[in-house]
């Protein structure tokens, strides 16, 4: 019984994220869900994967609604011997996006478990943490699986501090699940930055091994990190190699062309240019609204209530009341240097606060570990505002450049900062020594960095160089008054979020003063600064995603309704593409409904994305013929959308009269130029097998080749021709996975016109088949299943001797 009685703090702390969870997401109480914009995006590129799926109850592994066909990798695909999947769906057992908040509290808990840290101060603690701003707007905007592998994060560091501090049992099985976990989360940008924090934070560790004189240690450390590492990696075998492959398809490989789609010369062959890799950069002077949340306007859509300049000012041009209210409920008071922001990365006024009295007050040297992570990453998040440092990462350390949007490795910061916040509050609890002098140290150096603030609030401007746009759209005067306005809303908002955080760090000061002076008991202390902590960032998190954004479950099941323009396309029940010329090939609205050339993700299939830009942004109808485009949804001058058939799209394939070599990838491009798609096929192919003589084949006009069978993944063909030809099928070639028989036996499938398929095909009728049969999925499976059946086993077996040491 009294073994059972410890758990009951812990057990009542997961009800109680539980609780909460749900509370901040009730709608999803009423069955609704939340209106993520991502998620929509990708419900329309994975239906007709899902529509496989419950038809044939079966994976298709490849999709051609999106992007003329990709494979479905990166679009949820369900791999055999997924065992670490089902224990993650077995935590995320709570409607979405509750569950993600739950990992949020429950990942963070127990690193502070680790740090023996009691249950109420931990419990406060992974609030705090999941309440952080940045954490909950990636909920609302739908980024699921960056908010999956942050969730798993502190788990990790938890098991990596267990194992240094020679728990190696322990330590090891809590490493393995945790980075198990993490990796099958999926967003390897969030993951690759926290192998880069624990690279930093294991300097603390190697240090303190040597400064104890126990390097000996060292070998059975890094022994039980790389049997937890490999059985971890092992289990996410399929999901590792298919993302692999996949990655060297996309958009994050190498660019073989040396030209750009405008005839200069590309400087590098990176996969994405630097200034793309940069464009989300954090501003320096913005890195202070991680403790004063609208200090640069917040959002781009921020609400500045009836009270504001901008209220008045449109009430001035005649807008009625509730016309005037509308408009002041989305301003776009962000004046920061990065394109779009959906809400500030607000940590708290308090946690801030009591990560400095951490500082000040705890002994241990472990914070230095935090305070180093918090630093490395916030100087990178700085992107090219700190150029030096970021140029040496995107140059020197790998895989840096494979990534974008560098603000997000804040994400860091928003881990070491709640935990050094912690350690304040627990070292000023536990430990009397110099407790005023530490106090008031905290106190002058957090609230003294709110009055600099405001005091200098002169240095800044409160515009931005995007506010050019409304001088010009309104006109020179009526926009220059807009604008002027708009930078009064924004000085009030940083004056009056200055004040508010100077507020939550003085009733910090306040309570713990109260303690220090006996006039509080600890419990009291610890709720009472837990509250106001957990309140602060609560109401801050609640102006950007709150109930407004559920809809009905049927909204986001179904996000996308068919337009006149889809209902005219849909009668044609043969196999072709559509191009929505307004998607601009980053919406995914038309896959849901067609095979669609468009789609939405973050890594495109580079020759597809390389077509639309040297060649169909430039009107190359050829290359629209090639890709079966059959149909374009275009839309006229009142917005209005209307389908324009495309009489000349070449079908589903097609004999050709001759082949064209050509050396590198920059002559296959501008080959495209003008190429007669119809009766010439082009590929640098030959270098590389057989395919060679003869050059030219006798085209018979009589010769034909029908589709016969459509599925996603297997495609039947009848060709007829009286001679030996080559025909060009309009499906994505992809090297890996896809096998062409003839007849039966197998056939080499060569990549032409840069993108597409060609079979040489003997004379006579024939039945030709595709068949997509990925080998990294059956590898993987493999090494999955072998992997998941060594970690049990080393569980079991950690288990046993764990409780065999304990019994001697």
């Amino acid at each position: 019984m009294k073994q059972l009685q410890k758990f009951y703090p812990h057990l009542l702390a997961i009800l109680g994220f539980v609780v909460i969870a749900l509370i901040y997401f009730y709608p999803v109480l009423q069955g609704k869900k939340i209106y993520q914009s991502d998620i929509v995006q990708y419900t329309g590129m994975a239906k007709e994967q899902n529509d496989f799926r419950a038809e044939y109850n079966a994976e298709p592994y490849w999709t051609n609604s999106a992007f003329g066909g990709m494979p479905t990798y990166q679009l949820g695909a369900n791999y055999p011997n997924d065992y670490i999947g089902k224990l993650d769906d077995t935590l995320r057992f709570l409607p979405r996006p509750a569950d993600y908040l739950f990992l949020y509290f429950l990942g963070f808990y127990a690193l502070l478990l680790v740090f023996r840290v009691n249950p109420l101060k931990a419990f406060f603690g992974a609030l705090a943490f999941g309440f952080s701003t940045y954490f909950i707007i990636i909920l609302g905007v739908g980024h699921n699986a960056k908010a999956h592998a942050i969730a798993y994060m502190p788990l990790v560091v938890a098991g990596f501090i267990l194992v240094f501090r020679k728990h190696f049992i322990h330590g090891g099985i809590l490493t393995m699940l945790a980075v198990a976990l993490e990796i099958n989360a999926n967003h390897f940008q969030m993951t690759y930055y926290l192998l880069l924090f624990l690279l930093v934070f294991s300097v603390y560790f190697l240090y303190k091994l040597v400064k104890e004189k126990d390097l000996k240690a060292l070998p059975k450390i890094i022994g039980t990190f790389a049997v937890a590492v490999v059985l971890a990696i092992g289990a996410n075998a399929t999901n590792l190699l298919a993302t692999k492959e996949y990655a060297d398809f996309s958009t994050r490989s190498k660019n073989e062309l040396t030209f750009n789609p405008d005839g200069s010369k590309v400087t590098t062959d990176n996969a994405l240019s630097r200034e793309y890799i940069t464009e989300y950069s954090y501003g320096i002077a913005e890195s202070f609204n991680l403790i004063a949340p609208r200090l640069f306007g917040g959002s781009n859509a921020e609400n500045v209530g009836t009270d504001s300049h901008l209220y008045e000012f449109i009430s001035n041009q005649g807008a009625s009341p509730s016309e005037a209210a509308e408009f002041a409920e989305n301003v776009p008071t962000y004046w920061g240097n990065q394109p779009i922001v959906a809400a500030p990365a607000y940590i708290g006024a308090i946690v801030f606060f009591l990560a400095i009295l951490a500082l000040y007050h705890d002994k241990r040297k472990i914070k230095y570990a935090f305070v180093a992570g918090a630093v490395f990453s916030l100087l990178l998040s700085w992107g090219k505002n700190f150029p030096t440092l970021t140029d040496f990462f995107i140059d020197y350390v790998p895989m840096y450049d494979k990534f974008r949007a560098v603000s997000s490795i804040q994400v860091i910061l928003e881990l070491c900062i709640p935990v050094l916040a912690i350690m304040g509050l627990q070292s000023f609890i536990k430990n009397e020594e110099n407790r005023k002098k530490s106090l008031l140290y905290t106190a002058g150096t957090s609230i003294g960095i709110i009055v600099l603030l405001f005091l200098f609030k002169g240095m800044f401007e409160f515009t931005t160089a995007n506010d050019n746009y409304y001088i010009e759209a309104y006109g020179r005067e009526m926009g220059t008054a807009f604008v002027d306005a708009l930078k009064l809303d924004r000085e009030s908002l940083y004056k009056a979020d200055l004040l508010r955080s100077g507020f939550f760090m003085i009733v910090a000061f306040g309570l713990l003063w109260f303690y220090f002076k006996g006039k509080l008991a600890q419990g009291n202390t610890i709720i009472l600064i837990g509250l106001f902590m957990v309140a602060d960032l609560f109401f801050v998190a609640k102006n950007y995603v709150n109930a407004k954004d559920f809809v009905s479950a049927r909204e986001m099941n179904e996000p996308f309704q068919a337009k006149e323009a889809d209902m005219q396309i849909l009668q044609d029940t043969t196999h072709y593409r559509v191009f929505e010329v307004a998607g601009n090939m980053s919406s995914a609205r038309a896959s849901y409904f067609h095979k669609s050339l468009g789609g939405y993700h973050a890594a495109k299939p580079k020759r597809i994305q390389q077509l639309f830009d040297y060649q169909i942004a430039k009107n190359n109808k050829n290359v629209l013929d090639m890709l079966n485009i059959k149909y374009i949804i275009q839309s006229d001058e009142k917005g209005q959308e209307f389908a324009t058939i495309n009489p000349d799209a070449n079908g589903n394939a097609w004999f050709v009269s001759k082949i064209q070599y050509v050396n590198s990838a920059d002559e296959e491009m501008k080959a495209l130029d003008k190429l007669d798609t119809k009766n010439i096929a082009i590929t640098q192919d030959f270098n590389n097998t057989k395919l060679g003589d003869p050059k030219s084949f006798f085209k018979d006009s009589l010769a034909t080749i029908k589709l016969d069978v459509y599925k996603p993944n297997y495609l039947k063909y009848t060709s007829n021709n009286s001679n030996y030809g080559f025909a060009v099928f309009s499906e994505i070639y992809y090297k890996d996975g896809w096998k062409a028989t003839i007849d039966g036996k197998e056939a080499a499938i060569y990549r032409v016109n840069y993108t597409l398929r060609g079979l040489e095909i003997p004379k006579g009728q024939h039945t030709i088949e595709f068949k997509f049969e990925p080998e990294v999925v059956k590898t993987g499976s493999t090494i999955a299943l072998f992997s998941s059946i060594g970690m049990i086993l080393l569980i079991i077996g950690g288990v046993y001797f764990e409780r065999k040491k304990k019994k001697d």
